[in-house]
């Protein structure tokens, strides 16, 4: 194991070996290599490199390699077109499950809330006065942990943010989630869940994007039709 003293001459063994130490430096390391078989053994080491190196005629050496002009631009194209492959990626992988968020969302949350007999007949809601190629409908299910909530929407734009809300018999307004509209023609079909009991909701509010559609909800009817829309609040 090198000592100390090791540590301070090391670092002058390759000078040394170069022949490029001061007479005193010379002196100095040569004294401490009488006593040290280590730093001997290195500058052995080191000498058996630099010996073959005298030897070497620089006039004979070949210029360094030309690198091609062009390189550069290849390069930079290579990554540009791996970047714009990622990003294409990560967009189909992004759409893939975009048509799924909302519904996989909600339906994780059903799972952990607790369960139940339901409490009274379920409601069907109907949206009417809506724009032309646009339909909304909902099924109210009565449950132990408030309301239960099938949303059905078809004909928005894609991507649409569409927010759920349930106003009670003393009229106070409750949201019940929120989803994205991406299922095209297919329709949408998020489950939502609201803490409002069925039996105390009087009125269904659905907004999407700027507009707001209403029904009423009647807990003596199977059937709810809505009869005003405006714009959503924002």
């Amino acid at each position: 194991m090198k000592t100390d003293g090791c540590r301070e001459r090391r670092e002058s063994l390759g000078a040394y070996a170069l022949g490029h130490l001061s007479e005193e430096e010379r002196a100095a390391l040569e004294a401490h290599l009488e006593g040290c078989p280590s730093c001997r053994a290195e500058l052995a080491q080191l000498t058996g490199v630099v010996r073959p190196m005298s030897l070497a005629d620089p006039a004979r050496f070949e210029s360094a390699p030309q690198l091609p002009a062009t390189l550069g631009a290849r390069v930079a194209a290579t990554i540009a077109r791996e970047r714009l492959g990622r990003r294409r990626r990560r967009l189909r992988f992004g759409l893939a499950l975009g048509g799924t968020a909302a519904a996989v969302a909600t339906a994780t949350v059903l799972l952990v809330l607790p369960g139940g007999q339901t409490t009274g007949p379920e409601q069907h809601v109907t949206f009417s006065s809506l724009p032309q190629g646009t339909k909304i409908s909902a099924k109210l299910i009565p449950n132990a942990f408030g309301t239960e909530i099938h949303m059905y929407v078809k004909g928005v734009s894609s991507g649409t943010l569409c927010r759920v809300y349930l106003r009670s018999d003393a009229g106070k307004l409750l949201s019940a989630g929120t989803f994205r509209y991406r299922w095209g023609d297919d329709g949408s079909y998020p489950i939502l869940s609201s803490a409002l009991d069925l039996s105390k909701t009087r009125a269904m509010e659905v907004r999407v994007g700027d507009h707001a559609y209403f029904a009423t909800v009647s807990n003596t009817d199977s059937e709810a039709t809505s009869t005003e829309s405006r714009e959503a609040p924002q």
